[in-house]
């Protein structure tokens, strides 16, 4: 729009200065008609063409293409992070609680374990038949009874617990005593880095990691994997070592614990010790190796957590015994975990190409509505700046735009009806011109003769009085067209005058536009301010449902507890224990309730942000506009400014022109006293020849201001003519 009302301001600039100074550029009479249009059209198709994202409308349609495209894809791929960070937190979490309970369930089998081997520690025939066997030569037959019936009682704890895979006594000195399941073939275990950990316990239970062949294979037989759980069994009397007790129990019995755990695909769940060496791996082979996660032992200082792997492709959960000591870890990958957050990913780039097709339907009716009519307005002006003022808008809308083109035509009424007069005035000045300039001849070649024939005065004098009086009925008709062309000039005045209020008019027009506009920016900002208001709310209602989340977690948690309680109370426990079970009934509710009013609040979350992105949007438009409006401001300013101008010149040509109308009453006064001197001719040679001599030079004063009146209005013609009216 700038550049259209640049281009109006320009052509008024050189009117006003080709009627100043009587220059112009179309005064060719050899150029053909219609030359002037055909150039201002190939011109505007070559500007149209070569800057067409200079123009308003290619300049809307790519704001709004490019803002709709970048808001789609922000906002899409800012959800599709959160969520896929949302998911992979929720999941980590779950899995969490998962793996404390699982670790729990373990700690009650380690805790079985170990009440197992105190109640061998404490079984008082045990020790009997130790401190027997201690007296007892080993090569004599008793020796094998007590033996044997070591054997026996140890079956009987074997035969207690399904999972124990075997039961062994040792001397201190590392001699098989007895066993209950897989049969000693070795002599002395005291080297076995396992024996001396028991030993170096001195009486607590002392867990022993994995292997894949069991303890057996220590005592020279082959087996399955297994862990085993280890004591000391002093004389209680003594306090000196009787034996060393070694449980070994079958890795079955963890994974048992643990089949039932899914971490999904890709996922496994695993037991390594503080060293990180694998005690329980569904591949076997991995059983006593370091473990692949990537992960330092410093990594797990809590008793339980969750964390990412060095290169943070693994969820890592896990939860430290108790009583082992052990970490049970659940690793799954974090591309599993996330998998369905590519859904939103996927959503993403299709609401982006739809967005793209909707900004390019928005943009191809903003720039009809906007930058066509602007177009339209600015070829007409070009063809008005050379001299076409027959040109009119057709105007359909009766927006700001619509105002524009209505002042454009009404502008261009009042300069071709002001061109209109001035060319009929010039027409005139121009005739008039012509008859002076022939009367002022005349009147030179009457005095000349005068002058040469002095003795023919007398038959002369009565020719004189006759051209004298032609000579003043001329200049009463010079008189006569002077009025007229004052009269004119002050047309052309009025008319310029209601240009001006014309333009003062458009301009109170526009100043009420910018304080509604403004008005309009002030709600805007407003709206922007609640919405962000109402944003916080939601935020705050999402802390207080994670609260009632972690609520509902521990009373899950606590209800599992006094399930275990009541489990372990028997009989007396199982009023409490239906109880628990209601209470992790009502917290899965609560927990499936938070959820839902989770989701609605993501939703009204996510509402307000779209409504912000639309207000953010909608806010630099009205920047924009207030912008263009004050241009257009500017712009109606300078034309007010220019009429001015204007004006004022057409003041000078009045005081020309009355210049001229005293000049003319001045001729009138010379032709009455010619008359006056032709009638006085005969009177007397000499008077005659002195007023012939004043009146050659008054005839040739009257040629030469004949001579300058016709030049001016040529000129004036000229100026006129490049106007098509």
């Amino acid at each position: 729009m700038k550049d259209q009302w640049s281009s109006l301001k320009a052509s008024l600039q050189k009117a006003g200065k080709s009627l100043k100074n009587g220059r112009s550029n179309s005064s060719d009479p050899n150029r053909p008609e219609g030359s002037s249009a055909s150039k201002v059209v190939d011109s505007l198709k070559e500007v149209g063409l070569m800057n067409l994202l200079r123009s308003v409308g290619g300049k809307l349609f790519l704001i709004f293409f490019i803002s709709i495209l970048f808001f789609v894809l922000t906002v899409g791929l800012t959800s599709y992070n959160i969520s896929k960070g949302v998911i992979q937190k929720k999941v980590a979490d779950a899995s969490e609680g998962t793996i404390m309970q699982a670790g729990q369930k373990l700690d009650l089998l380690y805790a079985t374990y170990e009440d197992l081997s105190m109640q061998i520690l404490l079984d008082e025939d045990l020790k009997k038949l130790l401190a027997d066997m201690d007296t007892v030569n080993k090569n004599s037959y008793d020796f094998l009874q007590l033996r044997q019936k070591l054997g026996d009682k140890l079956n009987v704890y074997s035969y207690s617990n399904k999972t124990l895979k075997s039961i062994y006594l040792f001397k201190a000195s590392g001699e098989p005593v007895a066993s209950a399941g897989s049969a000693m073939n070795k002599e002395s275990l005291a080297q076995e880095d396992w024996f001396k950990k028991i030993v170096e316990g001195n009486g607590k239970a002392t867990w022993l990691e994995s292997r894949a062949k069991g303890y057996s294979d220590s005592l020279g037989n082959a087996g399955t994997a297994s862990f085993g759980l280890g004591r000391v069994l002093k004389n209680t009397t003594t306090n000196a070592v009787q034996s060393v007790l070694l449980l070994e129990i079958n890795l079955e019995a963890v994974g048992k614990e643990l089949s039932q755990i899914s971490m999904g695909e890709g996922g496994k769940t695993v037991i390594v010790t503080p060293d990180m060496n694998y005690i329980y791996n569904q591949d076997v082979a991995a059983l006593g190796k370091p473990s692949d996660f990537g992960v330092t032992k410093e990594a797990f200082t809590e008793d339980k957590g969750n964390l990412q792997n060095s290169s943070r492709d693994m969820q890592l959960v896990y939860f430290k015994s108790a009583k082992t000591n052990w970490l049970l870890i659940g690793a799954m990958p974090v591309a599993e975990l996330v998998k369905d957050a590519g859904v939103i990913f996927g959503m993403t780039w299709l609401m982006a190409f739809v967005a793209m097709i909707i900004a390019v339907v928005i943009g191809y009716f903003i720039v009809r509505m906007i930058g066509r009519p602007v177009v339209q307005l600015r070829n007409l002006m070009k063809e008005g700046e050379q001299g076409n003022l027959k040109v009119r808008m057709t105007v359909t809308s009766q927006d700001e735009i619509g105002q524009l083109g209505q002042s454009f035509n009404q502008m261009m009424e009042k300069i071709t009806t002001l061109v209109q007069q001035t060319n009929h005035s010039a027409q005139e000045v121009l005739q008039t011109a012509g008859s002076l300039s022939d009367a002022s001849k005349k009147t030179a070649t009457s005095a000349k003769e005068i002058a040469v024939a002095t003795e023919e005065i007398a038959s002369g004098a009565s020719s004189l009085a006759v051209e004298s009086e032609r000579g003043n009925e001329l200049t009463h008709n010079i008189g006569m067209q002077m009025k007229s062309v004052v009269d004119a000039n002050i047309v052309m005045g009025s008319a310029a005058s209601e240009v001006q209020a014309s333009s003062k008019q458009g301009i109170e027009y526009m100043s009420e536009l910018i304080g509604k506009t403004n008005a309009t920016e002030a709600m805007t900002r407003s709206m922007v301010e609640k919405v962000d208001n109402l944003k916080e709310s939601t935020r705050s209602i999402r802390k207080i449902l994670d609260v009632l989340s972690n609520m509902t977690k521990q009373t899950n948690i606590l209800s599992l507890n006094a399930t275990i309680e009541a489990a372990r109370a028997g009989a007396a426990g199982k009023g409490f224990m239906v109880v628990a079970d209601e209470i992790r009934k009502l917290a899965d509710q609560s927990r499936q309730s938070i959820a839902i009013v989770g989701q609605i609040t993501e939703t009204i979350q996510k509402e307000i942000d779209e409504t912000v992105n639309v207000l953010s949007q909608a806010y630099p438009i009205f920047q924009e506009q207030i912008e263009s409006v004050k241009e257009a401001d500017s712009i109606f300013k300078q034309v007010d400014s220019q009429m001015g101008e204007f004006i004022e010149r057409l003041s000078e040509v009045t005081e020309s022109i009355s210049e001229l109308e005293a000049s003319q009453m001045v001729l009138s006064d010379a032709m009455s006293n010619v008359s006056a001197v032709a009638e006085e001719s005969s009177a007397t040679s000499q008077e005659v020849a002195s007023l012939s001599s004043e009146q050659m030079s008054i005839s040739s004063g009257l040629v030469k201001l004949s001579d300058s009146l016709e030049d001016l209005s040529n000129s004036l013609k000229e100026q006129l003519s490049k106007f098509q009216v």
